[in-house]
């Protein structure tokens, strides 16, 4: 019969098996052991699949008249209500990553930069506008995303009335709270064009949970200095 020979590591760790004692006690405290890194493993998961609420399919170019950041400030919110677009108001157009502005949201006291895309890159350094939606006091729909451990955390205890103020190169642009909801992660309805200037403001939903969250949380706004 053909002997096998047995590779020093595989005795080894034949011998340590062998030598371990059941317990009941050590294997509780295994079980917890695994129990825990099995947690941590998925609660890591979740924050990476969420880093990004919007895929990101289309990119709006740079202008041939500059950065965004070297827009002058010519423009007044007052030219919104007449529905011009974003062509109207800023006449250059920001590229994905740059600074396009903060978001004040007083009943939070918080200050946030806006940045351009809602890569992993722009949620982490704040919010992010998602490019197939309209600049921020454009008469149309403005989705701004942000994370809810940072940017937008609290942002649930947020109420009707509430003012956000958006300030860019195009002027400053006060929305009125109208309404929050929650919604699958795959609701489109949260990204459709509207009739008014609407800011619509998306973070993860549930606030706290372990793994990826399954649904969104949206506020709603209407621009009202016009």
């Amino acid at each position: 019969m053909k002997k096998y020979r047995i590779h020093p590591i595989q005795s080894r760790i034949a011998e340590l098996i062998k030598s371990i004692k059941y317990s009941p006690f050590k294997s509780l405290s295994l079980g917890i052991i695994i129990l825990g890194i099995g947690c941590i493993s998925l609660f890591v998961f979740g924050m990476w699949s969420n880093s990004v609420n919007f895929p990101e399919e289309l990119n709006i170019q740079n202008s041939d008249q500059g950065t965004f950041a070297e827009q002058s400030n010519t423009s007044s919110a007052k030219k919104v209500a007449s529905g011009q677009s974003n062509e109207a108001i800023y006449t250059v157009n920001p590229s994905e990553g740059d600074n396009i502005g903060t978001i004040l949201i007083p009943a939070l006291k918080r200050e946030i930069d806006i940045f351009q895309g809602t890569g992993a890159d722009e949620l982490r350094k704040g919010v992010g506008h998602f490019t197939q939606s309209v600049l921020p006091g454009v008469k149309d729909n403005c989705v701004l995303s942000g994370h809810n451990d940072s940017a937008f955390t609290k942002l649930d205890s947020l109420k009707i009335g509430d003012l956000i103020i958006i300030q860019t190169a195009a002027g400053e642009f006060t929305y009125k709270i109208n309404g929050t909801r929650i919604v699958d992660k795959d609701d489109k309805t949260v990204i459709v064009p509207t009739n008014e200037a609407t800011l619509t403001l998306t973070t993860c939903y549930p606030f706290v949970i372990i793994g990826p969250a399954p649904e969104r949380y949206i506020v709603s706004a209407q621009l009202i200095n016009n």
